[in-house]
């Protein structure tokens, strides 16, 4: 009998293939088919499911906010429970610097996603700017639990902290990645802002 294909899978592993030549050579510099031989398959296939290089490219994007989010969600799981408002931010802290392949891909290929928006938007602006706007709600939902737990100073606006932190971190994780600053650097400064959001008068039970 002919074998079934699952052409999600097989959608996600092209994107994936996007990513790892992406995180080595830089965006600009990939081609259809050289995602084709990354895959390890005929460009013909990756034709089959992506019509263009702008299609393949925002799959890519898709992919590697996928991947983040799944990282942060697993690192949550695996908080001891109950766990505070601060633990899951900590954990979003975390996962986003880049001390690690994965969290190192997800900054330089992002940072290639956000350079290529800003010459060529109707390829990757959109995404880019979806990706961002779901990704501060997410913060700043869980912003505002922690505020009504009171784990916040007063006065902190939950919308506005959650767009600091993300633009924080990417500019961390930006000075890391260059050798600005060390991982313990970062973590240190990163630590020294949320100390300014969370009161310490409440210890969580």
């Amino acid at each position: 009998m002919p074998r079934t294909v699952d052409h999600e899978l097989r959608r996600s592993q092209i994107a994936a293939s996007l990513v790892r030549l992406a995180a080595r050579q830089g965006l600009h510099t990939v081609t259809m088919r050289a995602v084709a031989a990354e895959a390890g398959i005929s460009l013909r296939l990756v034709q089959y499911y992506f019509d263009t290089k702008a299609e393949l490219i925002q799959a890519g994007l898709r992919q590697l906010q996928h991947q983040s989010s799944q990282r942060w969600a697993a690192r949550v799981e695996n908080l001891p429970s109950p766990h505070s408002g601060r633990a899951v931010v900590e954990a979003f802290l975390a996962e986003a610097l880049p001390t690690g392949e994965a969290s190192r891909t997800f900054h330089v290929v992002g940072a290639s996603y956000a350079a290529l928006a800003m010459t060529d938007p109707e390829l990757t602006g959109k995404p880019v700017v979806a990706g961002l706007n779901h990704l501060e709600a997410e913060l700043a939902g869980t912003l505002r639990n922690a505020q009504a737990d009171g784990e916040l100073r007063a006065g902190i606006d939950p919308a506005r902290e959650a767009a600091r932190l993300i633009a924080l971190n990417h500019g961390i994780g930006t000075a890391v990645l260059v050798g600005q600053r060390t991982v313990a650097e970062a973590r240190g400064i990163l630590r020294y802002h949320v100390d300014q959001l969370f009161s310490t008068d409440r210890i969580p039970q």
